[in-house]
């Protein structure tokens, strides 16, 4: 008696193993199926947009090779060569000190300070460091001119920088027989 409750115990845990271990495949079994059908039916193993592509890059292929051709057939393009420019090296050069000058008729002064550009040699430069004094008393003589009224003036400032490059050539011609000062820029310019 007591061997066959052993026997019955033996093959009741026998067959609760068996049970776990068919559960256990069944709910694997389960999952896989889920997972290949949901990529099933996202399209995932379906083929039409490989083939759509490949179809896609072989006829852009062709409609290349086909332009290439094309281009080819057409008389070729002849380059012409750019004529050599000859570039003069810019020169800059700011005077050392400020000009300061009353407006004409007001209470009001005007500082500014210049730079000239060149684009001849240094000598242009060592002509306006020689004659500074009477460049100074040139362009003084250009600022005290100015009014208020023309202060107000729309390009009042390109026409007072024109108006010292014309005095400032004038007087250079007028003692070393060349001017040589092509634009004239104001560094600073106060009105107080």
């Amino acid at each position: 008696m007591a061997d066959e409750q052993i026997e019955e115990e033996e093959g009741g845990k026998k067959g609760g193993l068996v049970k776990i271990i068919l559960l256990v495949v069944g709910v694997v079994l389960v999952v896989l199926l889920t997972i290949g059908l949901t990529l099933y039916f996202t399209g995932f193993f379906d083929p039409g947009p490989e083939e759509a592509a490949e179809e896609q890059i072989q006829a852009l292929e062709t409609e290349a090779s086909t332009a290439a051709e094309e281009v080819a057939k057409q008389p070729a393009k002849i380059q012409l060569a750019a004529p050599p420019v000859e570039k003069f090296e810019t020169v800059y050069y700011e005077l050392e000190r400020e000009f300061l000058a009353n407006v004409s008729n007001s209470r009001k002064v005007m500082q500014i300070k210049l730079a000239i550009m060149t684009h001849y040699d240094e000598q242009v430069i060592a002509n306006i460091e020689k004659h500074t004094f009477a460049i100074r008393s040139a362009i003084l003589d250009i600022m005290r001119q100015v009014t208020e009224a023309k202060l107000e003036e729309p390009g009042f400032r390109e026409a007072l920088a024109e108006d010292i490059r014309l005095a400032m050539n004038a007087k250079l011609e007028d003692v070393e027989d060349f001017g040589g000062v092509e634009r004239v820029y104001f560094s600073e310019f106060i009105v107080q």
